[in-house]
Parts: structure tokens; C-alpha cells; sequence
């Protein structure tokens, strides 16, 4: 088994195609490069530094995405030790509740906008390993431990049951919990997507820019480029990552909602839509038109383009589709190491998030709620047994906690989340999701979250999109109203929207409204704004502002 895991990937590529590309950094606008011969040898270097701890110790990774990720990555399992990625937004308190909480020996710490910010999170008793490329100089430097060439002698061979890492949840809904995941896990669903995708082909060019420390990121990018022989190329910064995915022009390409959102503005800041329908409708020109922007964007080698983490608009689907560009929605999440549903490659239904990967048993229980099954599921919870009993059912499998129904061709449509149901003072139930996905068709709402506690009909919080602030207020006023009549006309009168609340502040990473993945945040949302609710409720007018 020990041939199909991990860390006998990178181990075959090293062996088999030492002078292949492997990871390209840039760095001050260079392009900085490994071959998986270079990489290996820094990987057995800092291996070699992480084998001073006892074996199967917790090592963290706090860093933004960047070729040292990938490498910390795998000194980390070649040392036998388990990985804790940490996301690179987090302030001191949160990395010191993961690290003591993980009870992590050592962290390697890299690029990062605000590590002075972070620093005091880490423990005086944690081993550090810095990374001074990126600017930081902390314990042992990563550049001095490559330099003097002191490898790691035998890399720890890898079992299929080992604990490969623990992966703290991202926190929609609450505390974060430490998700155990086996080696063996991973092997599992790269094998089932290997199979999902024929079309990509051995050697593909990757591109990774969201967080490596979720795992969806992990799984697509990493994973499956260690499986593939891959050269994974990043972005240096967000300023750049337009500049660097072009450069790519990567076979698989993964957003979120909110990315495709942006990616639509930005090419209708460029040329109205009026004008590009238009183009697109005269024969001839309109391939060239496509051809010419999926080349701008970056994507005109990409063989599967996908989103995930939070539903997308249908909507927003089919404008891709008219330039070529055919978006299939999946579906996962950190318990299941996303070994759970994909539309495929001329297997796309519009709306709905794929039929399950043949490695995944499904069924929706009596409450309407999505749950699997599979190889890949997690060993638990770290430290927390009981949250680990309450994950699964009598038959083993794992309680998603979004309610769904598949159709007769097996596909299945997300309605909603168990636990972001709320009560309204008239003693009725809703479900935001679908609501706010109706809302979220509006060119002029970047973020929504559907709230009604304590009133009698839920009401909508707005933050504004560019196009939306660059309005006046009685533009917004009115394009608010329109949008909130024609989703009430498809709305039962209890679900109706009474008023749309339009927030004065960008719900973002940094107030702590947005996960990293850019999902809202929804209990802090409503911790912060429930107290307004009635007041907003009653104040005249469709649209008020808060």
C-alpha cells in the first residue's frame, strides 16, 4: 500500500523525472524554481531538523501558499511527523488556541503579510523553523538548514493508517475542531479523481492561490500534483494574481463564489455587457472573442474549472458559459476530504453540485440531511470525542449538516444548512441558502446573510458590490426594492423579506465576517447585529441603510 500513499509520490517523481519542474515561486517579480530533484533536497534538509522531535509529533505550517508550503509539507511527513496547517489570516489568539490545543512540537513559519502581528501566538517552547526568503528570522533558518546539505538519512516510510495531519475547520458555525486525516484518506480520493477526470494528463501545469490549509486546496492542488507529476506555480501577491495565473494558464482551475463574482466585474469594467453581447453574437468573432479572454484570464489550457466551498449562481454559471467557460460545482467538506460529489466533464447539471464519486455511499435521512460514507471519512476530531461520536450515525455515516435532495439522474441540489434554520416571532421555520442565493443573482450585492430572529419576516443584510457603491441611493434603493419583490414573488408569505438592511462596512477576513475561503460567517454576524434587528425591522421602507 505504501507505494500509492503521499509522500511515495513525490518519492517516485524525484526517482523517475529529477529534472522536471516542480514548484515555480515568484519572488520580487521573478520566477523562482524547483525540479523535483532541488526540492527534494531542501525537503530532506528541514527533515532532517523536524527528526530531532519524537516521531508522530504535531508540526504546524503557518504560511500563505508558496513553494516552501508544498516542501514543509513533505519534510514534515518525511520525518514521520504530523502536519497542522494553520491559515495565514489568523491573529495571535487563534494561533495559540491551535497550537496548544494540537499540542504541536515545532511550527515552520514562511510567507506572511503581518508576522509581527502573529508572532506572540507561538509558544516559547515550539520549535521554529523560519524562512528568511520571505523575510522572517525566527529559530532555525530554513536557507541555512538547505545550505549545509545535513539530509534526513532514511525518510520515515509512510503507512496507509498513519495520521498525516489535522486540519482545524475554518469555523462557520463555532469553535474550529482539529478533522484527523489518515494518509490513506488522501490516497482514497485522489484515486477516485484520477478516475473522475481522464482528460487531465500526466505532467499538468497547476496553479494554487487558495488556502493550502483547506481542504479543498489541499486535495486539488496539492495532492493531486503530487499523484500527477504536476508544476505547481503560485501567486506572489493579490495584485499579481491576475499577471501570475496568466502566466500559468493552468489545466485545473478552482474559485470560490465570491473569485467568480470579481472575475465577472472585472471584465465588465472592461466592456459592457450591451457591447459583449453583441460580439458574441456574430459568428466568427465571437470565438475569437472567447479565445482572446480565456487567454487573459488565465484559462485557456484549463481542462476542468470548478467551484466550491459555497453554492454559485446558476446565473452566473451560464454567463461563463457564453464565453466558453464551463464552471461544474462540487461539493465537499474538511470531514469527508472532499471524497463526496462532482459534476464532471459532459456530466454537468446546472444547479446542482454532481452525482457522488463511485468511492462514496450517500443517502438523506428522515430531516432532509446530506450524509456519506466512504474510505476518506476522518478518524475524528482531535481530543474530542464526543463531537466525534455526534458526527456520525448508527450506520457510520458522517452527518453533513446540509439538508439536499437528488434528482432522478442522481444529481444532488443543496437546499440549505440544518443549523442555520431560525425561528421567526410568527413560530415558522426558514431556511436562509436558497434565499440568499436568489439575492445573490443581483449585480449589485457582493455578500448577503438572511437573518429573522426576534421579528415577524426575515429580513436581508447587504454589503454593497463595486458596482453597487459606485450608485447613488436612490439608485440602490431602488434596484434593492425590484430585487426583493421579484425573490418574495417566489417565496411562501412567511419567508418573505421584509426589509433588505444595507451594511455600512465590507464583511472581510480581517473583521473576522469572512472564513478564509470567503463563506460569511454567520454567528458573528448575528452576534454583532441581532441587537439592531428590530429597529431596522421597523423603519419604513423596503431598502433602510444601517
Amino acid at each position: 500500500m505504501t507505494d500509492s500513499l503521499p509522500i511515495q509520490w513525490f518519492l517516485n517523481r524525484e526517482q523517475h523525472q529529477p529534472d522536471a519542474l516542480f514548484l515555480r515561486q515568484p519572488i520580487n517579480r521573478k520566477w523562482k524554481t524547483w525540479t523535483y530533484r532541488q526540492a527534494g533536497k531542501e525537503i530532506r534538509c528541514v527533515a532532517a531538523a523536524l527528526a530531532e522531535l519524537p516521531l508522530r509529533s504535531n508540526v504546524a505550517i503557518l504560511s500563505k501558499n508558496c513553494a516552501h508550503w508544498i516542501m514543509a509539507d513533505l519534510a514534515i511527513m518525511m520525518a514521520g511527523h504530523v502536519s497542522v496547517p494553520i491559515y495565514p489570516t489568523l491573529g495571535d489568539d487563534a494561533i495559540r488556541s491551535i497550537l496548544e490545543h494540537s499540542q504541536a512540537a515545532g511550527i515552520i513559519i514562511g510567507k506572511l503579510d503581518n508576522y509581527q502581528s502573529q508572532r506572540g501566538g507561538i509558544p516559547d517552547s515550539v520549535m521554529r523553523i523560519s524562512i528568511a526568503a520571505y523575510g522572517i528570522q525566527e529559530g532555525i533558518c530554513w536557507e541555512k538548514l538547505t545550505a549545509e546539505g545535513k539530509a534526513i538519512s532514511q525518510p520515515v516510510k509512510q503507512q496507509y493508517n498513519d495520521l498525516m495531519t489535522i486540519i482545524y475547520t475554518s469555523g462557520t458555525t463555532g469553535k474550529p475542531k482539529g478533522v484527523m486525516h489518515t494518509a490513506g484518506n488522501f490516497a482514497e480520493v485522489i484515486r477516485e479523481v484520477d478516475v473522475a477526470l481522464p482528460q487531465l494528463s500526466d505532467q499538468p501545469r497547476m496553479f494554487s492561490y487558495l488556502p493550502l490549509s483547506h481542504i479543498a486546496e489541499r486535495v486539488g492542488i496539492e495532492m493531486l500534483s503530487l499523484y500527477k507529476g504536476a508544476m505547481i506555480s503560485f501567486a506572489e501577491t493579490i495584485d499579481t494574481f491576475a499577471e501570475d495565473l496568466k502566466d500559468t494558464q493552468p489545466a485545473v482551475f478552482f474559485a470560490v463564489p465570491r473569485i467568480w463574482s470579481k472575475i465577472q466585474e472585472k471584465i465588465l469594467s472592461r466592456i459592457e455587457q450591451k457591447k459583449l453581447n453583441i460580439l458574441l453574437a456574430i459568428p466568427g468573432l465571437n470565438a475569437l472573442i472567447r479565445k482572446k479572454l480565456k487567454k487573459e484570464l488565465g484559462l485557456s489550457r484549463a481542462i476542468y474549472v470548478c467551484s466550491g466551498a459555497a453554492p454559485l449562481s446558476t446565473d452566473i454559471m451560464l454567463w461563463f458559459k457564453r464565453l466558453g467557460i464551463t464552471i461544474h460545482q462540487d461539493y465537499g467538506m474538511t470531514e469527508d476530504c472532499v471524497l463526496s460529489h462532482f459534476n464532471l466533464i459532459g456530466r454537468n447539471k446546472w444547479g446542482s453540485v454532481g452525482r457522488p464519486l463511485p468511492g462514496a455511499e450517500t443517502r438523506i435521512s428522515d430531516e432532509g440531511e446530506v450524509r456519506i460514507r466512504s474510505k476518506a471519512l476522518m478518524k475524528g476530531y482531535y481530543k474530542e470525542p464526543e463531537l466525534t461520536a455526534l458526527a456520525f450515525d448508527e450506520a457510520g455515516f458522517l452527518r453533513t449538516g446540509d439538508m439536499g435532495r437528488y434528482d432522478e439522474e442522481g444529481y444532488l441540489f443543496i437546499t440549505g444548512r440544518l443549523k442555520d434554520q431560525f425561528k421567526t416571532d410568527k413560530g415558522k421555520y426558514i431556511s436562509p441558502g436558497p434565499i440568499e442565493m436568489m439575492l445573490l443573482r443581483h449585480s449589485d450585492i457582493e455578500q448577503v446573510c438572511v437573518v429573522g430572529m426576534g421579528v415577524p419576516q426575515p429580513m436581508a443584510l447587504v454589503v454593497l458590490s463595486a458596482a453597487g457603491k459606485a450608485k447613488s441611493k436612490d439608485e440602490i434603493a431602488a434596484n434593492l426594492g425590484a430585487a426583493i419583490a421579484s425573490v418574495n414573488g417566489q417565496l411562501e408569505a412567511y419567508e418573505q423579506l421584509k426589509t433588505a438592511v444595507v451594511m455600512r462596512e465590507d464583511w472581510t477576513i480581517e473583521n473576522g465576517l469572512l472564513t478564509p475561503t470567503l463563506k460569511v460567517r454567520r454567528n458573528e454576524v448575528e452576534k454583532i447585529y441581532l441587537p439592531h434587528y428590530s429597529k431596522w425591522y421597523h423603519q419604513q421602507g423596503t431598502v433602510v441603510w444601517a
